[in-house]
C-alpha cells in the first residue's frame, strides 16, 4: 500500500478519466445491444488493500452475484465486477427488461444477461485502461458465481493463484430515471504488474 501514498492528485484524476472514459465505451456499447439509451457514472475511483474489498461491498458475508476473469497481456492479474442482488435484479430489469421472480435461483436467461453486461464492463474498463498506458491488456472468458463476497474472493484466490494485495476500484452508477443502480469493478494486478502500471501512470517506483 505504501505505493499508493504516492500518488498525486493528477495520478488520481488519470485514474478517474480512465473510470469514466471506459464508462463511456461500455454505455454505448451496451446501447448498441439493447437498442436503447443506457447512462453510466463513475462516482469514485480508489486503490483498496485487497482485505478491504469485502467490505467495499457490504462485507464479508455479503450474498453478491460476482463476474471474474483473469487478466492476461504485460500486466496480468484479476478482474471482479460486483453487485448486490437487489442491484442485479434493477439492473436486469431497467437494461434487459427481465423481471426476476427468485433471487436464490436465477435462470439461464438471467445469468447470461449479467454475464455478458459484466463481459461488456470488463472489456471497456480494461480498454480505456490499456489505452491510458500503452500496455497490452486482455480479458479471458469471464465466470459468474453468486454467494457470500469472503467466498468468492477466497475462491478466486483459488482459481487465479496468489492475487496481488491492492485494487483499483472503479464504482459504477447506471442510470433509469430516478433509479440508480450501482455495482463495483475491481481490478487486481499481479504483485509484479503493480511497477509497470505506476510508471506507464507516471509514477516512479522505488
Amino acid at each position: 500500500m505504501e505505493l499508493f501514498d504516492r500518488f498525486a492528485d493528477f495520478q488520481m484524476d488519470v485514474l478517474k478519466e480512465i473510470g469514466n472514459i471506459g464508462a463511456g465505451h461500455a454505455a454505448t456499447a451496451l446501447s448498441k445491444l439493447l437498442d436503447k439509451p443506457v447512462d453510466m457514472l463513475v462516482p469514485k475511483v480508489r486503490m483498496v488493500a485487497f482485505e478491504e474489498i469485502a467490505e467495499s461491498v457490504g462485507g464479508a458475508e455479503q450474498v453478491v452475484i460476482a463476474i471474474f476473469l483473469r487478466v492476461e497481456g504485460e500486466t496480468p492479474g484479476n478482474l471482479f465486477f460486483i453487485i448486490s442482488l437487489d442491484s442485479a435484479k434493477k439492473l436486469l430489469r431497467n437494461l434487459v427488461g427481465i423481471e426476476v421472480v427468485d433471487d436464490e435461483h436465477y435462470t439461464e436467461m438471467e445469468l447470461s444477461a449479467l454475464s455478458e453486461i459484466g463481459n461488456i464492463l470488463a472489456g471497456s474498463y480494461l480498454s480505456s485502461l490499456a489505452d491510458f498506458t500503452q500496455l497490452y491488456m486482455s480479458p479471458t472468458v469471464p465466470a459468474l458465481a453468486i454467494d457470500m463476497a469472503g467466498a468468492i474472493l477466497s475462491y478466486g484466490l483459488l482459481q487465479f493463484g496468489q492475487m496481488g494485495d491492492s485494487a483499483l476500484l472503479i464504482d459504477t452508477k447506471f442510470l433509469d430515471g430516478n433509479d440508480e443502480v450501482e455495482g463495483h469493478f475491481f481490478l487486481i494486478p499481479d504483485p509484479e504488474s503493480f511497477d509497470k502500471i505506476f510508471v506507464a501512470l507516471g509514477v516512479q517506483t522505488p
